[in-house]
């Protein structure tokens, strides 16, 4: 069955009947045939379909065909770290948690840099979801959304709990673990068919529809491609999910890629889908096409087989589908090429085999089984990275008082793409195991909100309105605020325990904790020049004026509170009663205990996630200020900081001697705290992205894709972070021997040079010395995580050969290993290198450009910043398009033997020029080629002009005389 899915179907289709005479299914029919190849299965499946039935299955929710024995099968179940939600077609599109075994956020799965437990954690959820679908197939579907394996190219972005890592080699590890664990080991068969999300070159929330990724030919192949092809190429996944934004000019829903180059990955028929809504972004925000027909046509012929658009209501979907039709913008060849796509992955789940498959069996027994639990732990445990250890400030002696402080020392958060947590281990829970005392604070505020004009007090009804009409400061008036910085605050009632929200109108005291698309927990207390506040609802919304035009709290006549002002100036104004500070509370049982243990980070729903970036790395001021108070009233301090991403902890890194990292890591959290906290495990996490000392540290623009030219990531950053990429500490020390290259692979040996039991991840990272093109810094090789005993010594091999070290050729369009020697580095991170040796490679030497053939204005080698690379046509290549008159493109090292004529393709709206120069952008001008407005900016017209005699090697500019399309030209 592993081969390639013709696009063309098999003979064996045209001499099937259309239309069975049978009523129900027939056990007979090949396609229920196991013992057949799964293209012929596939081809007499289709052929036995009518062409409504095959539209229909190109929506999320594929109907049932009752006539051949054919369920509902529902496209997309949320699993990026266990089994997380879905949507129930039975109740409107409700969104229903699963409640089973919840791993480590993403982020902290590749933190374990360990292929063989991610592939057990993938093999666990996908038991689960095969649980969860034993319970309820309609709801909990066996496609998985997951993983996703877009970079971590910027820690702003606002879904980076979500990914892996900033370098791809990683990520593609990572993420074939994970799709090969889910898919389980059968060779023929799936336990559950994962999807890797986003393609592609998505990094941003804000706008993420809308805008486009500028990537040129290198950092598109080398970096964003090369992270999604290592799943596919290893079939580890069934197919990917198109992203929201657009890359250089086209929306990743229509990208061409889906249909040609992602599927030449894989050995198996890919299944493709939309991200949700993103079919009707095409004619909404996107504005690409002008009907829903054009826009589903060229969905279809872009790569894609499923719409997920319209929740359960495929009829928009099947409606536009056959317009589509009527007008000739499709075939019916088109529609049985991706139906059959799209039933692919239905008969490799076993759907159609008479006994279910090999996976059949699995049953609800499997979900937050024993085993699970165990798993989760140990993964929670190899997450965690130790950050600081000065003096041995950890592992903590088991006893004595211990004060466990900060706004997540006893509550565990989930995410939008974590389930509910069955049960929970908080760090006060791990750490009670372990100490002889524990005192807990959250050093929240607990205050009090009395309206100055009534004198009335803002209080809680259990799940009643929220009014302004209490008399004194009782339970149900008391809040405790916790911060979660740059101002937004949540208020949880003291008297219920429960936060408050808006709910659309009215306030109410009902959530257990920040969740929703919306968030509408959050609020700003604003001082004002009098000394009281103004309540600010601060939920989240995704597009202007979502909640109307009112943010501010008011009051009314009854006391009732609800958003009707715009300003500060119309808005009730409130005397903030503190009644006790959280930080006083912390100082002092920071104070009387042996040792205080911190616990700050973020809050998973309000300080960054899906459709709200980031704006800083720093922690919130609050929880700063709660760290340095503690801090200076116990000097024996240990910071746990439990976040989604990276943040800037400067001063900590400085002032306290213990320092751990973890993400949000399920119900388990609390006990690997404590695990690594006293010992019990010896941290060996590895940092998967670099952490910046600063804001400043990184470029000002979040869309900047272009990780060559802007210098990020570890790859090609020069600057100091705080903790580069692939940190961490141990218990334990590790010595490395000398390295020895040949036959394909890197040995070193390994010592555990210290008196504890533990791990080390081996990392190999290249350096090129010589290049025709810039290179990066380094680059990651080859990992591996080993344990060793006390004193012993491993010999770690590491996979390398020549083909490794091959990088995109943009000046010919195609990989190329260069002649050049290799630094080989060899340590604990990229910056704790241990060894060194060098590897000589007789490869390729780049020729000099050769601009008499036709070359395509994409492959330059430098560009002004404005200039913006664009969609030539709707359905494929990309174009140069300067935004403003001197923008520039580069060649370099061009072979000119007197050229005479300059040629192009350009499209333009007005009138403008080319020129063609030598040097730089204002260098020798050889010729100005005029150009005349196409009226389109997808018609393209040949545009010459003569040239100035010129010789030898040079390098070539293109400056452009105001904003154009240039899509190919030649010098000759």
């Amino acid at each position: 069955m592993r081969r390639r899915f013709l696009p063309l179907l098999a003979a064996a289709l045209l001499v099937v009947p259309t239309i069975p005479g049978a009523a129900h299914a027939d056990p007979s029919y090949p396609f229920r045939d196991p013992h057949l190849t799964l293209q012929a299965r596939v081809d007499d499946l289709v052929g036995r379909l009518t062409l409504d039935e095959k539209i229909s299955l190109l929506h999320q929710y594929q109907p049932a065909i009752p006539r051949l024995g054919i369920n509902l099968f529902k496209a997309g179940t949320e699993a990026l770290h266990g089994v997380a939600w879905s949507n129930d077609l039975d109740n409107g599109g409700a969104v229903v948690q699963a409640d089973g075994t919840s791993f480590a956020q993403p982020v902290g799965l590749a933190s374990t840099w360990d292929t063989a437990l991610i592939e057990r954690v993938g093999s666990a959820v996908g038991d689960e979801a095969r649980g969860f679908h034993a319970q309820n197939p309609r709801v909990f579907g066996l496609n998985l959304w997951a993983p996703v394996v877009n970079l971590l190219r910027d820690p702003r972005w606002g879904r980076n709990e979500e990914g892996y890592s900033e370098d791809p080699l990683l990520t593609g590890a990572i993420s074939t673990a994970y799709g090969e664990g889910l898919q389980g080991g059968e060779p023929d068969h799936l336990k559950s068919a994962p999807t890797l999300k986003h393609y592609l070159a998505y990094n941003n929330e804000a706008g993420r529809d809308v805008t486009s990724s500028n990537v040129p030919p290198r950092v598109l192949n080398e970096y964003d491609r090369a992270a999604f092809k290592p799943a596919l190429e290893a079939n580890a996944a069934t197919g990917v999910m198109a992203s929201y934004n657009l890359v250089n000019g086209r929306p990743a829903t229509v990208d061409p890629d889906l249909a040609t180059l992602e599927r030449s990955w894989s050995d198996y028929p890919l299944f493709n889908v939309s991200d949700a809504l993103a079919p009707t972004n095409l004619t909404g925000s996107q504005r690409y096409y002008a009907t829903q027909a054009e826009a589903n046509a060229a969905v279809i012929k872009a790569g894609l087989n499923s719409f997920t658009v319209d929740d359960a209501n495929g009829a928009p979907t099947v409606t536009a589908i056959k317009a589509a039709l009527d007008q000739g913008l499709l075939t019916v060849h088109d529609i049985d090429v991706a139906a059959g796509q799209a039933l692919s992955i239905r008969f490799r789940l076993g759907e159609f085999d008479p006994d279910g498959g090999p996976y059949a069996k699995i049953g609800p027994e499997v979900i937050n089984s024993a085993a699970n639990k165990q798993l989760a732990r140990e993964t929670a445990d190899k997450a965690m990275v130790l950050l600081k250890n000065d003096n041995n400030a950890l592992p903590l002696k088991p006893g004595g008082k211990v004060a466990v402080v900060g706004p997540l020392a006893d509550t565990l958060y989930t995410d939008w793409y974590g389930g509910k947590l069955p049960y929970q281990v908080t760090a006060v829970d791990g750490i009670r195991e372990k100490a002889g005392s524990v005192t807990a604070s959250t050093g929240s505020d607990r205050i009090a909100l009395r309206d100055t004009k009534t004198g009335k007090y803002l209080a809680a009804d259990d799940a009643n309105p929220v009014t302004v009409t209490a008399d004194s400061v009782g339970v149900n008036a008391q809040f405790d605020a916790d911060d979660w910085g740059q101002g937004v605050l949540t208020l949880k009632n003291v008297a219920n325990g429960k936060y408050l929200g808006y709910n659309w109108g009215p306030f109410v005291t009902r959530d257990d904790q920040p969740n929703g698309w919306f968030v509408q927990q959050q609020f700003k207390l604003e001082p004002q020049a009098d000394g009281t506040v103004a309540i600010r609802y601060a939920g989240y919304e995704t597009q202007e004026g979502w909640f109307g035009p009112n943010r501010y709290l008011t009051i009314g006549a009854d006391g009732t509170v609800g958003l009707g002002s715009p300003d500060v100036a119309g808005a009730a104004k409130f005397s903030k009663e503190v009644l006790r500070s959280g930080i006083d509370e912390a100082v002092a049982a920071a104070k009387a205990a042996d040792t205080a243990v911190l616990v700050v980070g973020s809050q998973p729903f309000i300080n960054g996630r899906e459709a709200h970036d980031r704006t800083t790395t720093a922690l919130g001021a609050g929880q700063e200020a709660l760290v340095k108070a503690v801090r200076a009233a116990n000097p024996h301090t240990i910071v746990v900081l439990q976040t989604s991403y990276p943040d800037t902890i400067g001063w900590e890194q400085q002032h306290v001697p213990g320092i751990v990292w973890t993400t949000h890591a399920g119900a388990e959290t609390g006990h690997a705290i404590a695990d690594v906290l006293y010992g019990a495990y010896n941290p060996a996490g590895r940092l998967t992205q670099t952490w910046y000392r600063s804001d400043d540290q990184l470029p000002a623009d979040l869309l900047n894709y272009d990780i060559i030219s802007s210098d990020q990531t570890y790859l090609y950053s020069r600057q100091k972070p705080l903790y580069e990429f692939g940190y961490g500490l141990s218990y334990t020390s590790f010595r490395y021997g000398k390295p020895s290259v040949g036959h394909g692979k890197v040995t070193v040996p390994v010592t555990n040079t210290g008196k504890r039991d533990g791990d080390e991840v081996v990392q190999l990272y290249t350096h090129q010395r010589t290049s025709r093109d810039k290179t990066a810094v380094k680059q990651l090789r080859a990992f591996q995580r080993v344990h060793l005993k006390a004193g012993q010594t491993k010999t770690v091999t590491l996979p390398l050969s020549p083909a490794d070290l091959e990088r995109w050729d943009q000046t010919r369009s195609r990989w190329v290993v260069e002649s050049s020697v290799y630094d080989l580095l060899i340590g604990a991170s990229s910056s704790d290198i241990r060894q060194r040796t060098t590897l000589k490679v007789t490869g390729e030497t780049i020729p000099a450009r050769d601009l008499s053939k036709s070359t395509r204005a994409e492959t330059f080698d430098g560009y002004a910043p404005a200039v913006r690379l664009l969609d030539e046509s709707k359905a494929s290549g990309t174009s140069v398009g300067p935004a403003a008159a001197g923008d520039w493109i580069a060649f370099k090292d061009v072979a000119l033997g007197n050229p005479g004529t300059f040629t192009a393709q350009v499209a333009a709206l007005t009138n403008t020029t080319i020129e063609v120069r030598l040097g730089s952008p204002t260098g020798k001008l050889l010729g100005t080629a005029p150009v005349t407005a196409t009226g389109d900016v997808y018609r393209y017209a040949t545009v010459r002009t003569q040239l100035a005699k010129a010789s030898g090697h040079q390098d070539v500019y293109l400056v452009f005389g105001d904003a154009l399309r240039l899509s190919t030209f030649s010098i000759r």
